[in-house]
């Protein structure tokens, strides 16, 4: 199965979030239960609509990582992976 976003929403792998805590030991994301922020972009939607028939571009692209706002995405689960559906509107910065 295949996800493929419409107008300005975007398809986001989440990136796990690994802590470290002050004596070197990594506490994996499953240890805290707060949405992640930031994800890799799967899919990228042809950008929204305007009046007339005009589409605003989309600002990232498909593999840029981005930050997003903690509880703008919409979780879905398709062939037991999980995947953040986000209004582009909702990404906050693309990171380098």
């Amino acid at each position: 199965m295949r996800l493929i976003p419409v107008g300005d929403h975007i398809i986001v792998k989440a990136a796990p979030k690994e802590e470290t805590s002050k004596a070197g030991i990594i506490i994996p994301d499953t240890a805290s239960k707060e949405r992640a922020e930031r994800g890799e972009v799967i899919a990228v939607g042809p950008g929204r609509e305007l009046e007339g028939g005009k589409r605003i571009s989309m600002d990232v692209a498909v593999g840029q990582t981005v930050l997003f706002k903690k509880y703008a995405p919409d979780e879905v689960k398709i062939d037991g992976v999980e995947y953040l559906v986000i209004r582009m509107d909702d990404v906050m910065a693309i990171i380098e």
